[in-house]
């Protein structure tokens, strides 16, 4: 009798080691399935950070992410092609009364840029330009030469460029300039990486990136090749100490998180879908974006977002 009672409690011993334990159940309840993201070139790089750190605390969860411009994220979204849709712009009335679905996820900003090859580009960094300038060279049949926007002798030419895709970046940087991307003039470039490759190789060029292109992610220093040119905020025909925030992407940075870079072009960063996501992947994913994810924004380059802009977003979600 007693042998049975020592073999009953050493069975029902084993039975509770060989039970899982709470987070042995939590790991078996991971997440799993696909996400489908496209959309703005803006978002791109902080979403790829976001999921592949979501991935590693959730590994049976992919990712299908794809650039393309805010048009195609949106338009994407609306036509359920994909779960997500990235968006580098204020959303539109027309795509809320279609179903678009959004929350503000991080901040970033569009600056001008320019060749570091110009034979005035000593010049342009020690005055920058004015917002009447930027408007006289992208809005205007017959833009500035570099000579004439700097007053500098002789004639050195200056070559236009502007994005060819539906984009955040063109918009915003119009919108700065109080116009629409379809009243931008210039030489017309698909994509971020593009539009900053195009003035690289022209000496004469000025274009314009979102921040995660214009600078290098290694060194944070400007890309290769190119520079930020700085705008002359107070329009005094220098850049002042206050207004001089190229020199890094830290830089920049600090300088939009604190309000010293004008909004626009510096603008919030959207996810967009088609109506209040139901699927629990996706709902999982958003409020992680918005609450564990937010740690990754500063060292992606992008700025954070308020406590309210955060709990507004949440409320948002929903359950």
């Amino acid at each position: 009798m007693k042998k049975s009672i020592v073999f009953l409690t050493l069975l029902a011993l084993l039975n509770l080691a060989a039970a899982p334990t709470l987070p042995a159940q939590k790991a078996a309840a991971k997440l799993q399935g696909t996400i489908t993201i496209s959309g703005a070139w803006a978002l791109y790089p902080m979403v790829v950070k976001w999921s592949e750190e979501f991935g590693k605390i959730n590994p049976g969860v992919r990712f299908d992410i794809s650039a393309g411009g805010a048009g195609k994220g949106i338009a994407d979204a609306l036509a359920n092609m994909v779960d997500i849709g990235m968006v580098s712009r204020e959303i539109y009335a027309v795509e809320i009364q279609k179903g678009a679905w959004f929350i503000p996820v991080t901040k970033d900003a569009v600056v001008p840029i320019v060749n570091t090859g110009n034979p005035l580009f000593g010049e342009m960094i020690k005055k920058g330009a004015r917002k009447s300038d930027l408007a006289r060279i992208w809005l205007s049949e017959d833009p500035p030469t570099w000579s004439q926007l700097l007053g500098a002798k002789g004639s050195v030419p200056l070559h236009v460029y502007t994005r060819s895709d539906s984009c955040g970046a063109a918009e915003t940087w119009a919108l700065f300039l109080g116009k629409k991307q379809e009243d931008l003039l210039g030489i017309g470039v698909f994509g971020d990486p593009a539009l900053n490759e195009a003035v690289r190789k022209d000496a004469l060029g000025i274009g314009f990136n979102n921040i995660n292109y214009a600078y290098d992610a290694t060194t944070l220093k400007p890309m290769a090749g190119t520079a930020v040119l700085p705008i002359d905020l107070n329009g005094n025909g220098t850049i002042d100490p206050g207004e001089d925030f190229y020199a890094d992407r830290n830089a920049i940075t600090r300088a939009i998180a604190a309000d010293r870079y004008p909004s626009p072009p510096a603008r919030d960063l959207y996810l967009v879908c088609k109506g209040q996501p139901k699927k629990p992947l996706v709902k999982a994913f958003l409020k992680w974006v918005l609450n564990e994810g937010q740690k990754f924004v500063p060292e992606a380059g992008y700025i954070g977002l308020t406590t309210a802009k955060i709990d507004k977003a949440m409320a948002k979600i929903g359950q």
